[in-house]
């Protein structure tokens, strides 16, 4: 039976913009899985580590077979192949892809908490979100819109997105 998962995309290395076109491409080619919306571009400043470009971020609608884990292991390897490499907390990236919620799963395992423990936060993936899923809610924290109300002074720009 299949899942219906959200990913939030983000990238400020190497064209983040083609970077993430080229990662929805990867997400539809994933064994049993299919893009079904993926939202427009977002820019939005880096968070914690501060001297980097600016973020392009986006969230992707799945439709797949892959369990939480797997789909996770999946993620990695779009990452690496991407030339994502893991220095420090926050730096600077090719591609950073997350696992955001997994139909209304609330998982918290070594390496992998569902939803992720951080996206109520950051308008950054509620925006995407809310864009492709206005309903949208996130297990245990409640309407994705009224988070997004409380990120009110976080600056995003959604950009001109030429490749739908």
């Amino acid at each position: 039976m299949p899942h219906i998962a959200f990913v939030g995309l983000g990238s400020n290395l190497q064209d983040p913009g083609s970077q993430l076109q080229h990662a929805f491409s990867d997400l539809d080619r994933l064994p049993g899985t299919r893009l079904l919306q993926r939202s427009s571009l977002y820019r939005s400043a880096p968070v914690g580590y501060l001297d980097q470009p600016d973020f392009v971020n986006a969230v992707a609608k799945i439709e797949t077979a892959l369990t939480p884990h797997e789909l996770l292991q999946a993620l990695l390897q779009i990452e690496h192949d991407h030339g994502r490499e893991r220095t420090f907390r926050n730096a600077p990236r090719t591609l950073d892809l997350d696992v955001l919620l997994y139909d209304d799963l609330q998982l918290h395992e070594h390496g992998l908490t569902i939803p992720h423990p951080q996206m109520h936060l950051r308008a950054f993936v509620l925006q995407p979100l809310l864009e492709i899923a206005p309903d949208c809610v996130i297990p245990g924290v409640g309407s994705a819109e009224q988070a997004l109300h409380a990120c009110a002074g976080q600056v995003l720009e959604r950009m001109q997105d030429v490749a739908q």
